[in-house]
């Protein structure tokens, strides 16, 4: 009987878990689903064994929430992100950027960050470019295994995360925790996107 019960809970816990973990990524800032998706659950009571959502299940809420509270207000953040996106895809075009993240997929939220996946033979390379561009930068610990570093610009408050790869990466399709693939975008691409954001 308490097993049936505890079936029965196991949804509905993931769909709490995973509108939880939306509010804490558009409203505190926390990034990355798997941080929001366990402190929710924390924050909720339950067993660290409890099974936790999949990031679509929190990707869907996130969108949900930021179209019912901060629709107009994540409309123009989203817009600002992703002119500063190309901006800095122009200055780095030798080193083949992508824009990825919930900028590229129109997620962002208020405290979200602009993630650029760029592909060279060395991150040395990339920051003697920036270094003798006179553009500042801190070296952050990468969240993936296959990433060579982790520039982080700092734009006027906004985050700009220059991502570095060695360039067979480029071919990869990185892929999201539960397998969907990535949404990254090429220059051409953000440049349409910022162009229907502002006749908007």
């Amino acid at each position: 009987m308490t097993r049936r019960r505890e079936t029965r809970k196991a949804p509905q816990q993931r769909a709490l878990i995973a509108s939880t973990a939306a509010r804490l990524i558009a409203e505190d800032g926390i990034s990355g689903y798997a941080a929001a998706k366990r402190k929710a659950a924390r924050m909720l009571g339950l067993p660290d064994s409890v099974e936790l959502p999949d990031d679509s299940a929190i990707e869907s809420e996130l969108r949900t929430r930021l179209r019912l509270f901060q629709d107009g207000e994540q409309q123009e953040r989203l817009l600002h992100l992703r002119t500063i996106a190309a901006e800095k895809m122009r200055i780095m075009q030798r080193f083949n950027p992508y824009l990825s993240g919930s900028v590229a997929d129109g997620s962002a939220g208020r405290h979200a960050e602009i993630d650029i996946q760029l592909f060279t033979d060395s991150a040395k390379d990339v920051e003697i470019f920036l270094l003798n561009s006179g553009i500042d930068f801190r070296h952050v610990v990468p969240r993936s295994d296959r990433a060579e570093a982790v520039l982080c610009l700092d734009n006027a408050g906004d985050v700009v995360n220059l991502i570095v790869y060695p360039p067979q990466e480029e071919r990869v399709s990185l892929k999201t925790r539960d397998g969907r693939v990535r949404e990254r975008l090429r220059l051409p691409a953000v440049l349409q996107l910022v162009a229907a954001g502002e006749s908007v």
